[in-house]
C-alpha cells in the first residue's frame, strides 16, 4: 500500500473496521466488525459482527507466567510478540468466514495486543523518572498477514507525555453515550474495573475515568483455585454463600489502589495472585461459596466507594451502564443495584444498543478510525496526560 490510497482511507466516510480485544482475564481475543460512519462527535457504528476466539490450551498460563518478573524470559515474550498476531489473525478470518466476507472488503484494523505489563508510576531509572507499559501482538505482523492497514501500541503516546496510558475507553464512551439529558457513568468490567463519568453539562476534557480495582480478576483465580473452573457462570456459587465480614474488612485495610486518588490505572501487577495468597492461608477454613461471596462484593465495593470518594460530589449520578464479563455475574450485578440503591438506574449496555461482550473491540475499531482522521483521543483528565495527542501507530501492509 503507498501513502496516496493511506491518504484515500483517511478521507473515507464510510468504513469496515475489525477491532480486536485481548484483555486482563488473557482467555482470548474479542473480535468484531463494525461499519463506521464519520468521525468525532458524528461517529456512528453498526456491529455487523463479533466472536470470543478462545486461546490454545495452555497459552493463558504462558502469558501470565511472563506478565510477572519472578517468571518472565525475555526469549518467551519475544516469542509472544510474534505467535500472538498469528492468532489474531486466525480468530479476524474466523469471523469473516462466519459472515461471509472477504478480508479485501476489510479497510481497518484497530488492535489493543496484550498487556504483558502495566508500570503507571514512574521510577528512577539512572537519574531519570520513567513510567511504562508493555502491549505485545505486532500490529505490522497483522498488517502484514492480512493485507489491511493496522492501528496498534495505543497506550504509548499518552504515556509518553506523562500520562498512565489508561484508561482509554472513555474517549469512545463520550463519543457514543454522551447525554446533555442526564447525568451518565459507564462501568466495565473486565479483569480490571473500570468507569467513565460523562456529566450531562460537560465537555470531552470533562470527562472523568479510571480504575475502580479489581473486576472479574480475583472471581476468576478464586473459581480456578477452588473448584478447577475458570470463572464463577452468572454468580451462581457466590451468591450460594455468606458475607465473611472479618475476610472483607481485611481486604479493605489492605487495598490502598481503592483509596488513591484518579488518574489512577491498574492490572495484575497489584490484583494478581499475589494480593490474595496471604488471605488464603489466613482464612483457610472459609468454605469456597464463602470466599467468593465475600470477594465478589468487596469489587462491588471497589466501584462503589470510588463513586463515593471521587465522583458524587461533582456528578451524582442517574444511569450506570455495565459491560465486559462482569455484566454476567449476576451476583455482582445485584451487589452493585444494593450499593448504588434505587436513586441510579442500573442497566446492561446491550439495552442502548452496544453489546456488552464486543464493547472494548468496538472501542479499538473506534480509535483506529480516530487516528486514520487525525483525532487527538487521550482524555488528560483521565489519564493525567500533559496535553491531548494522538493516539497509535499505524502499520501498512
Amino acid at each position: 500500500m503507498n501513502m496516496k490510497k493511506l491518504l484515500e482511507l483517511s478521507t473515507r466516510n464510510m468504513k469496515k473496521i475489525i477491532g480486536l480485544m485481548s484483555g486482563t482475564s488473557v482467555d482470548g481475543v474479542d473480535v468484531a466488525l463494525v461499519e463506521v460512519e464519520g468521525n468525532w462527535i458524528d461517529t456512528k457504528i453498526n456491529l455487523i459482527g463479533y466472536i470470543e476466539y478462545k486461546y490454545p490450551e495452555g497459552l493463558r498460563e504462558f502469558v501470565l507466567k511472563n506478565s510477572v518478573k519472578e517468571t518472565s524470559n525475555v526469549r518467551d515474550i519475544s516469542q509472544l510478540n510474534f505467535l500472538l498476531p498469528r492468532i489474531y489473525v486466525d480468530a479476524v478470518n474466523s469471523l469473516l468466514k462466519q459472515l461471509d466476507i472477504s478480508i479485501t472488503e476489510i479497510d481497518l484494523i484497530g488492535s489493543h495486543g496484550q498487556t504483558i505489563h502495566h508500570i503507571p508510576e514512574e521510577e528512577d531509572l539512572f537519574g531519570i523518572n520513567t513510567a511504562s507499559t508493555l502491549q505485545i501482538g505486532s500490529p505490522s505482523v497483522i498488517a502484514k498477514l492480512t493485507g489491511v492497514v493496522t492501528v496498534g501500541n495505543f497506550r504509548a503516546g499518552d504515556m509518553a507525555l506523562g500520562g498512565q496510558g489508561a484508561p482509554l475507553v472513555p474517549y469512545f464512551d463520550f463519543l457514543l453515550f454522551h447525554s446533555a439529558q442526564v447525568n451518565r457513568a459507564l462501568l466495565n468490567i473486565g479483569g480490571i474495573a473500570n468507569i467513565t463519568i460523562l456529566n450531562k453539562n460537560g465537555s470531552q476534557s470533562d470527562v472523568l475515568a479510571f480504575d475502580t480495582g479489581p473486576g472479574n480478576m480475583m472471581i476468576d483465580y478464586l473459581m480456578k483455585r477452588i473448584y478447577g473452573k475458570s470463572f464463577d457462570e452468572e454468580g451462581v456459587t457466590a451468591e450460594s454463600g455468606s458475607l465473611n465480614e472479618e475476610l472483607f474488612n481485611a481486604l479493605v485495610l489492605k487495598d490502598k489502589f481503592i483509596e488513591r486518588t484518579p488518574p489512577k490505572s491498574t492490572g495484575r501487577e497489584y490484583y494478581g495472585e499475589e494480593f490474595l495468597e496471604e488471605f488464603l492461608n489466613r482464612f483457610n477454613e472459609i468454605p469456597g461459596e464463602d470466599w467468593l461471596h465475600t470477594v465478589t462484593k468487596f469489587t462491588a465495593y471497589g466501584v462503589y466507594r470510588n463513586y463515593e470518594l471521587f465522583v458524587k460530589k461533582e456528578t451524582g449520578i442517574e444511569e450506570l451502564f455495565v459491560s465486559g464479563g462482569g455484566a454476567k455475574n449476576l451476583f455482582l450485578y445485584r451487589c452493585l443495584n444494593e450499593y448504588f440503591g434505587a436513586a441510579v438506574q442500573l442497566k446492561i449496555i446491550d439495552e442502548i444498543g452496544i453489546s456488552s461482550d464486543a464493547k472494548e473491540a468496538i472501542c479499538f475499531a473506534v480509535l483506529a478510525n480516530e487516528l486514520i482522521h487525525g483525532n487527538e483521543a487521550n482524555i488528560p483528565r483521565t489519564t493525567g496526560a500533559t496535553k491531548p495527542t494522538l493516539l497509535g501507530e499505524i502499520c501498512l501492509p
